[in-house]
């Protein structure tokens, strides 16, 4: 039986089988499933600012927002609107066209901080750009709201397998995000859903979270892959970090399991290195994070990312034509 032949419907065996494909073969099942697809020349460009940084009640192993561990990150406010809005001008003129919103909640509540998310949600959109935003569990009817004050996209990562998800996360459940995905697309929303490679779990934990995903009905039109950065303090801090390989070869199986999906080189991008982010791009990633950071964490210089494109025949795709000054 060849590997590279999916069944239907799909079966979890005919994701771990992909997952032993020698790397070059997969690469190159991977680049014809991205040619067919998409524009192979183009890269969806994004930027995320932390509207509300650190002391979350959630308890997530690899993140230092957490108030369960002892990091150097600090808890910050909300942002003003301006604030928010002078960052997308500035990530709109570095040629980004979806602006990403993440705050450090377990969920948003309804009332004032609710308002002021949607409130920031309209100001970005008029600005030409696509707008996304993580503010952890939500509602039907916030997810509503969200849509009504011009949110594109949610994104609400699964983060790895059901089975090794309760190593890492005890203070919600798989389901709970299930639900909260289930709330986005009932409000009309486009899911912005992936997971984190090297979280300690095993390579059929990675087949079972692109597998979860896959199966989504529909699956999600963004998928970012994160490399885990190991921050001291946190429960993961001390983990090694994972191999290229690893996540060329975790690109590769998202874009043959989810053809039409734009899949996201994120977190850890900075540490992976030019060679190992190209074989990504032709393994079907189109879409990375422009900006120094991805909320907490460090991300490649803009300069950098700009001559990367360059070298590699890329290029950003554009914003919207009728974007406002």
């Amino acid at each position: 039986m060849d590997p590279l032949r999916l069944p239907a419907p799909l079966t979890l065996d005919a994701v771990e089988r992909l997952f032993e494909v020698r790397l070059l073969d997969l690469v190159h099942a991977a680049a014809q499933v991205h040619r067919a697809h998409h524009d192979p020349h183009e890269v969806q460009c994004s930027a995320l600012l932390s509207i509300k940084t650190g002391a979350c009640p959630e308890d997530c192993g690899y993140c230092p927002q957490s108030a369960h561990h002892g990091t150097a990150v600090g808890r910050e406010a909300l942002l003003d609107t301006e604030q928010v809005l002078g960052a997308a001008r500035r990530a709109r003129a570095a040629g980004a066209d979806r602006f990403c919103m993440g705050a450090a909640w377990r969920e948003v509540r309804d009332g004032r901080e609710l308002d002021r998310v949607c409130e920031m949600v309209a100001g970005v959109k008029a600005l030409g750009l696509e707008t996304c935003a993580t503010l952890g569990m939500l509602t039907p009817a916030q997810a509503a709201r969200l849509r009504a004050a011009g949110l594109d996209y949610y994104n609400h990562n699964l983060d790895t397998s059901r089975a090794y998800y309760g190593e890492i996360i005890h203070t919600r459940t798989y389901d709970d995000r299930l639900r909260t995905l289930a709330a986005v697309r009932e409000a009309g929303l486009a899911v912005c859903c992936g997971g984190i490679v090297g979280l300690g779990e095993a390579p059929a934990d990675r087949a079972a979270l692109l597998f979860e995903l896959a199966r989504l009905d529909p699956p999600p039109e963004s998928v970012p892959i994160n490399a885990l950065v190991p921050v001291a303090g946190t429960p993961l801090g001390d983990r090694p970090r994972v191999g290229w390989d690893e996540i060329v070869r975790t690109v590769a199986v998202a874009r043959l399991l989810m053809p039409r999906a734009r899949v996201r080189l994120s977190a850890g991008r900075q540490e992976l290195g030019e060679a190992a982010q190209a074989l990504c791009h032709l393994a079907g990633a189109n879409s990375i994070f422009l900006g120094e950071r991805l909320l907490t964490t460090g991300n490649p210089e803009p300069e950098a990312d700009a001559a990367l494109l360059a070298r590699l025949g890329l290029r950003p795709r554009e914003a919207a034509a009728d974007a406002p000054a």
